[in-house]
């Protein structure tokens, strides 16, 4: 039997009862032990249940892993490809060979990682798709910090008021954002806010990475005020974000996504 097939008579057979012990797992699939244990490790790091002593329950709802407000990475890495791709090569010429810096998990911070090779920087990242493209470059360090994973993003983050950063400092931090306007730089989730400002904090400088549709007037929870911002690489500002980041004292690197 494939392992999807056992997956899913589990899955059946845990929501009657809402439990199901080892011993009636074994005479459901007529499988080994060690193979059971495999399923249900795999069942239970997807979140759909829970292992317990002599068996597996279903996750409560109050267990189950939260998700991010927004939009799923698989979805927004799609969108304004063009210009992230731009952008991400514009922030990665700021590197200098060998320097420490933090990229905060997002699919235009995402497009760093390319021309970052050769670079032999150390990173700290929240986010597994920027681990996993860094991870084949040789000679490049990646930190990560503890907390849960959340899938929809691939990234980590901790709770509010916990600690989970290694003890770095950089002097540069890439940040993406849900949306700016001159009230300053937002996110969809007060998680990824709480997340942000532990790397603002540890940074010398913060470097904004937005393609111009997040210049949308959208509302969103305050990461930092544009004063916190050092320099914002995009493709176009609307007028009024011109005038408010130069009220800020924001150095503006504008692209050419061609």
């Amino acid at each position: 039997m494939h392992a999807a097939e056992r997956e899913l008579l589990i899955s059946e057979a845990l929501r009657p009862k809402g439990f199901i012990s080892f011993r009636e797992l074994e005479a459901l699939l007529e499988a080994s032990p060690a193979t059971i244990r495999r399923d249900l490790s795999r069942l239970e790091a997807q979140g759909s249940l829970v292992r317990i002593h002599g068996g597996a329950k279903l996750r409560e709802q109050s267990e189950r892993q939260p998700r991010l407000l927004g939009t799923p990475f698989a979805q927004s890495i799609t969108e304004h490809l063009a210009a992230k791709q731009a952008i991400g090569k514009a922030a990665a010429k700021l590197v200098p060979f060998g320097e420490g810096i933090m990229i905060d998990g997002g699919t235009t911070t995402l497009q760093m990682c390319p021309h970052l090779a050769g670079r032999q920087c150390q990173v700290l990242t929240n986010s597994l798709y920027i681990v996993n493209a860094l991870l084949a470059q040789k000679g490049i360090r990646v930190l990560v910090p503890s907390g849960s994973v959340f899938p929809e993003q691939n990234i980590i983050l901790a709770a509010a008021g916990e600690e989970s950063m290694p003890r770095f400092h950089a002097p540069k931090l890439f940040m993406g954002a849900a949306c700016v306007g001159p009230q300053g730089v937002m996110q969809a989730d007060v998680v990824l806010v709480a997340a942000e400002r532990r790397f603002i904090e540890r940074a010398q400088k913060v470097i904004l990475l937005v393609d111009s549709s997040k210049f949308n007037g959208q509302s969103g929870s305050i990461v930092c005020g544009l004063d916190e911002i050092d320099t914002v690489i995009t493709d176009a500002v609307p007028l009024v974000m011109a005038e408010a980041f130069a009220r800020a004292g924001v150095d503006t690197i504008l692209i050419d996504k061609k």
